[in-house]
């Protein structure tokens, strides 16, 4: 097995990728087999409870619960991984920068991401969607946001570190430029730390999405999203508890897959590494 994939030895990493590898194939295949429609009524009752046509009943406006559920993971994953992404390269471009300046650039960017940091992560994406409007562009540029200071430090902590190794010292004496020894010697070396943060980075954006849309601010009607399934039904659990539940649980078996994977590389790269600067979406 190679080293890259050397986490799938121990038993957490094993569990966490099969639970990945089980939630994507539902993100993915889910709206192909679908029975029903995922946004229009299939013409039982609101609330119906499971039956052979509805194996896991209606919501609200009776539509099929099952269908909404194998449809609504494409958006959870989709806008987590999109906003995750972005976040990494707005963090990487300013930690880079910090780390490897060592000039007055690197208090001046550190200066404006504890800035950042101070902000309630949520209380801000809130105030931004509040301003300009709700949309996807909106939400996860807003995420990125929200995760790009912390990513950065660590970034800059790593930079600095690996900086005043020899093979770098080594490369500035060639005479390269500042961009090829970053790209060709920094950035390869300072991989694992950024690895090992990205599981929770990912944890966080699809955490802080879900509340975004579960208060009803993120996707708008009809769309199928998990947590905007619990959003809706929330107030009408004691009629169908599985419009709620089941959405819940998948949000839930999601992050806990992801969560593995993450302890499991960090374990496999025979290091304990916490990332700062991460807080809960309720902060």
């Amino acid at each position: 097995m190679s080293g890259r994939l050397r986490f799938l030895r121990t038993p957490s990493g094993a569990v966490g990728f099969g639970i990945l590898v089980l939630v994507l194939l539902v993100a993915v295949l889910g709206p192909y087999v679908a029975p029903h429609s995922a946004t229009a009524p299939i013409g039982a009752p609101p609330f119906t409870g499971p039956s052979t046509s509805a194996p896991l009943g209606t919501d609200f406006l009776g539509r099929d619960v099952l269908s909404r559920l194998l449809s609504g993971g494409r958006s959870v994953i989709g806008l987590a991984a999109a906003a995750t992404g972005l976040a990494y390269l707005m963090g990487l471009a300013i930690g880079l920068a910090a780390g490897y300046s060592r000039s007055i650039v690197d208090p001046l960017l550190m200066r404006t991401v504890d800035v950042m940091l101070a902000f309630p992560p949520l209380l801000f994406l809130l105030v931004l969607i509040a301003g300009a409007g709700s949309s996807v562009g909106v939400l996860v540029l807003g995420v990125a946001v929200i995760q790009a200071p912390g990513i950065s430090r660590i970034v800059r902590t790593a930079t600095l570190e690996v900086s005043e190794r020899g093979y770098v010292e080594a490369a500035v004496a060639r005479g390269e430029r500042a961009v090829a020894v970053i790209t060709r010697e920094v950035l390869p070396n300072i991989s694992a730390p950024v690895l090992v943060d990205a599981g929770l980075r990912f944890t966080f954006s699809i955490l802080i999405i879900a509340s975004v849309n579960f208060l009803g601010l993120g996707l708008q009607p009809p769309s199928s999203d998990w947590a905007r399934m619990i959003g809706e039904n929330r107030a009408y659990i004691s009629l169908n508890i599985l419009a709620v539940i089941a959405p819940a649980a998948m949000i839930a078996i999601l992050t806990i897959g992801v969560n593995l994977v993450g302890d499991a590389i960090a374990r496999s790269l025979g290091r304990s590494y916490v990332p700062r600067g991460i807080r809960s979406p309720a902060a």
